[in-house]
């Protein structure tokens, strides 16, 4: 497919094609890479940290949520040395 390089202010752009667009489902963003003097766009896969909320949820409800490393302020045999 040909696309016309069309100036955008001091730099050039693309327009992609809606169809390509709603195909990749392309937001807002896409990655782009140069290799062997060739241009490569990829669609953002997701948004950094989507899905923590419900992971998090699912991992509570498993009960996998527990800190690996015990709080030692909840620990009575402790004492300060002041």
């Amino acid at each position: 497919m040909l696309v016309s390089v069309i100036p955008i202010g001091n730099s050039k752009g693309i327009r992609l094609p809606k169809n390509i667009i709603n195909e990749l489902n392309i937001d807002n963003k896409v990655e782009l890479e140069v290799h062997n003097k060739e241009i490569i766009l990829r669609r953002v896969a997701k948004k950094p940290r989507e899905g923590w909320a419900e992971a998090c949820a699912a991992m509570h409800e498993r009960g996998e949520d527990e800190p690996l490393i015990p709080d030692t302020l909840e620990d009575t045999s402790f004492e300060w040395e002041w």
